[in-house]
């Protein structure tokens, strides 16, 4: 899935590259926890944009492809340049960002500790290519960041492939795939986060 940038459509969010977002949407907009809204001129790296979420799925026509409950809804977009180095980087970070409430309230644990007590929570990946855009001039963003389709497939599968390795439970969407993307953002907590080539 390739989307940053977004518009609003019969009340629910158009992410271009093929996904919408019903509900509270990340999709290349600021939300709660200052989430940038594209990447950085001149600046390569592996990109996730998460938001964390009561509930979230992900379908391709009437099929739901992935679903988690209380977890992460993590949009990754690898460009240019980018290894499988920097997609365990970039997996460590999403797996270990403390963004969920410990007892007193404060923002302190990962998606691996959901409540405190060893719960895991959902990491649903939906790739998003569009992440990479270049919208520091004129009206239409350039994608030329963005790693060739090939690469990108190849990274995002091996992205999954990792989180699987390392977390219980792990939905995806279907790479290059028209995919709705639907979301209860519990917050609002969007963060975006880059690993530097």
């Amino acid at each position: 899935m390739r989307g940053r940038a977004a518009r609003r459509e019969h009340g629910e969010n158009v992410c271009r590259g093929g996904a919408r977002m019903h509900g509270a949407s990340g999709c290349g907009k600021r939300g709660g926890g200052g989430a940038q809204t594209g990447a950085v001129a001149g600046e390569r790296g592996m990109i996730a944009l998460i938001q964390r979420v009561k509930r979230a799925d992900v379908r391709v026509g009437e099929r739901v492809t992935g679903e988690i409950g209380p977890g992460l809804l993590a949009l990754v977009c690898a460009q240019r340049g980018d290894t499988e180095a920097v997609a365990d980087k970039l997996l460590a970070k999403v797996l270990g960002y403390r963004v969920f409430s410990d007892a007193a309230g404060k923002m302190n644990l990962p998606v691996s500790n959901l409540d405190g007590a060893g719960r895991a929570g959902g990491l649903l990946l939906v790739s998003q290519f569009t992440l990479a855009a270049d919208t520091a001039s004129g009206l239409r963003p350039s994608f030329t960041p963005a790693a060739p389709p090939a690469d990108g497939a190849r990274l995002f599968d091996y992205f999954v492939r990792a989180a699987r390795a390392r977390h219980p439970i792990v939905a995806t969407g279907e790479f290059g795939a028209d995919m709705q993307v639907s979301l209860v953002n519990d917050g609002p907590v969007t963060f975006w986060l880059q690993v530097r080539t």
